[in-house]
This record gives structure tokens, C-alpha cells and sequence, in this order.
């Protein structure tokens, strides 16, 4: 239940006396005298008052969730940034250079403030915020906290009254009628009077929730009719929610705030709020939610989680099935339709007559070309101007687009009912998550059989990972076409270029140490252990543990990429060794490491390299670990110290050092091509679908160069 029993009976009583000593003041006065029925009748009105309120107000059910659940049990705690802190910018060079810093719009320092102590301060206060991101559940939160009287959080003693602005759909239809209805069904006695007084003499909390949700044709007159009912009854307090984009600084007398983006701290406390059934704390399923959303496969995801509506839908999806999907494409697609049409359905928004024109599969189209074309240039903010021009350019190019809408409303309806795209200052618009940008590029793609054209375009550019991933999952016929591309790409990484001759003898080396085993690990997997080992990339890791989990462990306990480090003097981070000589116990600390026994032992078992003679290995680096320097040594020592491990490696490995020491352009190389193989495995696993036989084939001819 959203308020105890007890609690009930305290809010009726500071309810049920406000009535009687404010909205009944003078009533003697003609004649109407509060006798003891009268009050009676006062207490049970506004005990069905409250009962009202939480069976209408406090409780949530959206998004197809099967039960509904009370609005305090999963609330979380609401910050606000002054207005002014997301329109800071002064041009779309600005914009771009925060977000590409952050990866966000609002600024890691800017000021928060938190929401109820703000509502506890200001009369007027206007909550600003695009869809989803928390507005209507803050302002029915502060109605709660009202009807609990001084055992709530908010600070005045007033009587709430939530008016939802999307029943303003005629001009005919006055904000006092809708006051007096809500009182008028609970059972007041003359509750129009008694209204009346109310306002007055200041008692009411006014809680006006979605003015953007009032018709375009009358929202004008809307403004104007609130604006004057808060001037005339000035006395008490009000709070309006209002969509960012829809708001056009009407109200002179009220504070603007805006709705912060849920940081991680909030994220986790829904998450758990979410999760706290008894079975789920005993399952520890809030703490699991928490840890997966944080793996890196899922990053898109937890940009997502910023906004409670689609980290509601998160949950949901984890609740349903104990996981993220690793079709991430199906995830994105589910967010997009949520801001698209579910969540204006789910709240009963009328929609406008552009909508019956333009339906969501041609808004889909639209909203992909814009992100297209921005994507492919690197573009992520878009002017007015930009915008209205690709609009109207769908609109023409298109047989079967609507021709007679305007193309100004409809980016309007786009940013102000969906949210899709927002206005990040003025005349500047973005996707509202990064996320959304790359799943609707991904799709473009698709759409126009432009695979082979991005492959030789942006194979390489790391910003396109997400895209590749996306596109793979998107591709219901298989994603065939894609991974040949890819490895033909890969191949010619090493046979085109000038810098790849001196690769080539290293992977020459990589396939022999690999070769003549009956080991369970694919042929990829080994070699990719193999360059591992060599070469410290961590690339190679990922590919090696990709294709075979069961080798993370031995690779990330041994790191003898440590070796590689400080076998290769120009190893990228060869400088967090070669600091100072008076910190050597850094090297020395991971060699001691590197040369345990029982490293040695599990690659032993695991059978990667048949011509390695473990036994001896295991007894070289047993002695070398006895003789380990002491950490008050000189460098000297330690660097000499180093080097006998080093040697002692590429002995039993059989691999000439000269071969792992590239220069810059060399360990590019390298680096692009180990890239684009890490992108096919991942690929792979994010395809809908992919012939067996098709991988089978590329998984035996990767990381072997053509012609060695």
C-alpha cells in the first residue's frame, strides 16, 4: 500500500481539517454551520480522497508489465540542473567538442540540485525534461509526500491537486471545474464553495503534469488560462511538468529546472528498488542486473539507462529473462518503438494530424537517413535548417511519403511528443542517445544494401564498431556477406601494405608454433594465444578468449605480455616501467609473476604449442625465480634481471626476438589487422544468423597470411 494505515489516518485528519477551518471559512455566515455530521462527512470524503489519489497516482504500470507497482516503491531520488545549464552552448562546435569529452550533455560539474528540497523552496516551479525522463512520476511523488502532512517530505501544509493538462482539450473546459471535479467525486459537501476558499487563502498544492500534451490548437489559450489562474490565486503553490521542447518561457513568475539524466547512483538505486521482491534480494538479482548493464558488451545499454523510461524498459527485459540480449539490435529496436508510439499510447496522448500521415515504419526511414548521413561524416548535432532540408528531401523522394505535411511540424512532433531528436540549444538538434544514432545508421545500411561500401569506407575507424555489431544482428537473411568482406579486408591489411613485411615472418612463426597438435582449441584460438604471448596486444587476448573462454583465466594470470613489454623497447607502454631507477620493484614484481611455475603447468595442459619442452621451462624459470633481485637492487640489476626471464620465454618459445620488435607504423599495422579479426568474432556473435559452414571456413583461415 502506498500509505499505511496509520499514516491514512493522519493525512484524512490534516486533510479533513484543512476543509473544515479554510475551504468552510465563513460559511456561518449564511447559515452553514460544520456540525458533527457534517464533519463526518469531511473525513470520509477525504479519506476517499487519498484512497484516490494512490489508486490513480501512485502506482505505475507501463511498458506491458503484467502487475502494477506502487510509484514509492521504486522511486528514486530526482536531481535538477538550472535550465540555463543545458542550453550553455553557443554553437554546434561547442556542443560537439563536451559531448565527444563526456559522452554526455550535461557537464560533470554542473551544480545538481535535489528535486524535493527545490520543490520545498520555490511557489512556482516549472519541471523541464524530454520524454520519459521522470516528470510525471516527480510531481505525483511530491502529491504523496503532501498527503502524508507532517510526515511527508514536503515542507507545507497544503492539499494536493493533480490535474492532468491533456484533458484541456476544448477551450470550454475552465481549470476550476477540473479542481472542483476532483474534490466533487470524493464526497465534499458543497465542494465548490469550499474550493473556492481554499484558493483563497492560499491551501493548495496544484500540480499541472504534461503541458505539451494539451492539443496545438488550443495549447495557447492553455498557457494563458494557467497563467492567469496563477496570478489571481497567487497564494498557493504550483508545480507544471512540461516536455523541454515544447517550452517557450511563458511563465514569468516561475523557476525553470531541469531534469538531470540519472547519473550512476540513481541507475543502481531503481535497479535495486526494481528488484526487491523477497525472492529477488534472496537471488541477488538487483546486484547481478547492476554488474551485467556494466560489462562492456553493454554499454549501449547503460546509455540508455540515463532515462528512467527506457531504463525501465531495461529492466523488464532482465526480469523477463535474467539477461541483456546478445542481439543487441533487438534491444534498440525495442527503445525506439517505445519512444516512437508506445509510450505516447501508454499515457493516452492524442496524437496529431500528422501522424495519421506518416506512420512509424516511414518515420523509422526518416529518422535512419538523418542518422546516416550525419553518422558518415561524423556529424552528431544537426542545425534547423539541416534537419528540415533532409526531411523535406524523404518527403520528395519518396512515392509513398505523405506530401502535404509541413516539414517543420513534423520535426516538431518528432522532438516534442517522441523525443527522438532534441534540441541541445537553440536551433540545435542530436539523436537523444548516441545509441539510437548507430542502431538507426546500422539499419540505413541494411535498407540500401550499402554492406561492401561501409566495409571499404569505415572498417577501420573504431568508431564504426557499434554499427558493424548492430548490422550483424540486424541481418535476418545472415550475415555471411559481411564476415567474407571483412576477411578479405583483413587479409589484404597484411598483403597490401609496405609496413606488413615485417609481420608477415612473425605470423609465419605464430602458425609453426601452433601446428601438429590434437589440441580442443580451433587453430584460430591457438594462434591468437600464440601472437598473444609474442606481441602483448591485447587484441590478440580478445580474440583468443572470444573463440575459447576456457583460456582467460591462464592468459590474464600469466599477463606475460609483461615479457613483451619489456622484451620490445618500443612498445607502446613500455614507459610505465622505465619510469625512475629508484622505482624498479614494478618489473621485477610482474616477472616474478610471469615466471610462476604453475602458469607454465596450465599451458602444459592446454596443449597450445606441441614443440615446447615445459619441463625444462618450468625448471629455468624455478631457478630464475630464486635468484629474483631484491627490491633495494639497482635498475641495472633489475633490467638485467628482466632480460635473462625475457630470453628464457623466447627460447622455449622459439622465437626470435628481433621479430616482436616493430616500429610505429609496423605495430599499426598489426594493431588494424588483429582489429578487424577481433570485429569479425564479435560479429559472429552478435549475427541473428550465419551458415556453419561459412565460419567454419573463415575461423580455419584466420590469422594465417596468404602466400607465407
Amino acid at each position: 500500500m502506498i500509505v499505511t494505515e496509520l499514516l491514512i489516518g493522519k493525512a484524512t485528519e490534516s486533510l479533513a481539517g484543512l476543509f473544515i477551518e479554510k475551504g468552510w471559512k465563513g460559511m456561518a455566515k449564511i447559515g452553514k454551520m460544520v456540525d458533527l455530521k457534517t464533519q463526518q462527512l469531511f473525513f470520509e470524503a477525504s479519506r476517499q480522497y487519498i484512497k484516490n489519489y494512490t489508486d490513480r497516482h501512485g502506482i505505475l504500470k507501463v511498458l506491458g508489465m503484467r502487475e502494477p507497482v506502487a510509484l514509492e516503491s521504486i522511486y528514486t531520488t530526482v536531481q535538477f540542473l538550472n535550465n540555463s545549464d543545458i542550453r550553455r552552448f553557443e554553437s554546434i562546435e561547442n556542443l560537439e567538442k563536451a559531448y565527444r569529452e563526456n559522452r554526455s550533455f550535461q557537464s560533470q560539474n554542473s551544480p545538481r540540485q535535489d528535486g524535493l528540497a527545490v520543490a520545498n523552496e520555490k511557489q512556482y516551479l516549472m519541471v523541464l525534461g524530454g520524454p520519459g525522463v521522470g516528470k510525471s512520476t516527480f510531481l505525483r511523488k511530491i502529491a504523496l509526500e503532501a498527503l502524508k502532512g507532517n510526515k511527508g517530505e514536503y515542507k507545507h501544509e497544503c492539499i494536493p491537486v493533480f490535474i492532468e493538462m491533456k484533458r484541456i482539450n476544448s477551450k470550454d473546459i475552465t481549470l476550476e471545474e477540473l479542481l472542483i471535479h476532483e474534490f466533487d467525486i470524493c464526497g465534499f459537501p458543497d465542494a465548490e464553495s469550499a474550493l473556492n476558499n481554499l484558493l483563497e487563502s492560499g491551501q493548495l498544492l496544484i500540480l499541472f503534469d504534461g503541458l505539451d500534451e494539451v492539443p496545438s490548437k488550443i495549447v495557447s489559450h492553455a498557457i494563458e488560462m494557467v497563467q492567469n489562474f496563477g496570478d489571481k490565486y497567487h497564494q498557493n503553490r504550483f508545480i507544471i511538468s512540461c516536455r523541454t521542447a515544447a517550452y517557450m518561457n511563458n511563465f514569468y513568475r516561475f523557476t525553470d529546472v531541469a531534469m538531470a539524466e540519472f547519473d550512476s547512483i540513481q541507475i543502481k538505486q531503481f535497479i535495486f528498488n526494481w528488484f526487491q521482491s523477497e525472492e529477488d534480494k534472496k537471488l541477488e538479482t538487483g546486484q547481478k542486473c547492476w554488474q551485467i548493464l556494466h560489462e562492456a558488451t553493454n554499454s549501449g545499454a547503460k546509455e540508455l539507462a540515463n532515462t528512467p523510461l527506457l531504463l525501465t524498459m531495461l529492466c523488464l527485459v532482465y526480469d523477463h529473462s535474467q539477461h541483456f540480449p546478445n542481439n543487441r539490435s533487438a534491444l534498440y529496436k525495442k527503445a525506439l518503438r517505445v519512444l516512437l508510439e508506445e509510450w505516447a499510447a501508454e499515457k493516452r496522448i492524442m496524437r496529431e494530424e500528422i501522424y495519421k500521415g506518416l506512420r512509424t515504419e516511414l518515420q523509422e526511414m526518416l529518422l535512419s537517413e538523418i542518422a546516416y548521413t550525419g553518422y558518415e561524416v561524423d556529424q552528431l548535432f544537426f542545425s534547423e535548417d539541416e534537419i528540415l532540408e533532409k526531411i523535406r528531401y524523404f518527403l520528395e523522394s519518396n512515392l509513398n511519403a505523405p506530401k502535404h505535411i509541413d516539414c517543420s511540424s513534423i520535426l516538431q512532433a518528432i522532438a516534442i511528443q517522441q523525443g527522438v531528436l532534441v534540441e541541445r540549444a537553440e536551433d540545435v538538434f542530436s539523436f537523444c542517445h548516441l545509441t539510437l544514432q548507430e542502431y538507426l545508421t546500422a539499419q540505413y545500411i541494411i535498407d540500401n544494401s550499402l554492406i561492401a561500401k561501409m566495409v571499404n569506407e569505415h572498417l577501420l575507424d573504431r568508431r564504426w564498431r557499434e554499427v558493424f555489431l548492430l548490422i550483424a544482428g540486424l541481418m535476418r537473411g545472415g550475415s555471411d556477406e559481411l564476415l567474407l568482406i571483412m576477411e578479405k579486408a583483413a587479409q589484404n591489411q597484411l598483403s597490401n601494405s609496405i609496413y606488413a613485411r615485417k609481420i608477415r615472418p612473425l605470423m609465419s612463426w605464430v602458425n609453426a608454433a601452433t601446428t601438429g597438435n590434437a589440441s580442443e582449441f580451433s587453430s584460430a584460438a591457438k594462434r591468437a594465444t600464440a601472437l598473444f604471448l609474442a606481441t602483448a596486444r591485447d587484441s590478440a587476448f580478445e580474440i583468443a578468449t572470444l573463440l575459447s573462454p576456457s583460456l582467460t583465466n591462464v592468459l590474464e594470470m600469466s599477463r606475460i605480455s609483461d615479457l613483451a613489454r619489456a622484451i620490445n623497447p618500443n612498445f607502446s607502454r613500455m614507459a610505465q616501467y622505465n619510469r625512475t631507477p629508484t622505482r624498479p620493484a614494478t618489473p621485477t614484481r610482474a616477472f616474478t609473476r610471469a615466471i610462476n611455475k604453475a602458469i607454465a603447468q596450465e599451458l602444459e595442459e592446454f596443449d597450445l604449442f606441441p614443440y615446447i619442452n615445459f619441463t625444462t621451462l618450468m625448471e629455468s624459470l624455478e631457478t630464475l625465480k630464486a635468484k629474483a633481485p631484491n627490491v633495494h637492487e639497482s635498475y641495472k640489476v633489475h633490467q638485467g634481471y628482466n632480460s635473462r626471464v625475457s630470453q628464457t620465454w623466447l627460447n622455449a618459445l622459439q622465437l626470435n626476438p628481433e621479430l616482436t620488435i616493430l616500429s610505429s607504423e609496423e605495430s599499426n599495422t598489426l594493431e588494424d589487422y588483429l582489429y578487424i579479426n577481433m570485429l569479425m568474432v564479435r560479429c559472429k556473435q552478435a549475427s541473428m544468423k550465419i551458415s556453419p559452414n561459412t565460419w567454419q571456413e573463415i575461423e580455419a583461415r584466420m590469422l594465417l597470411v596468404a602466400n607465407l
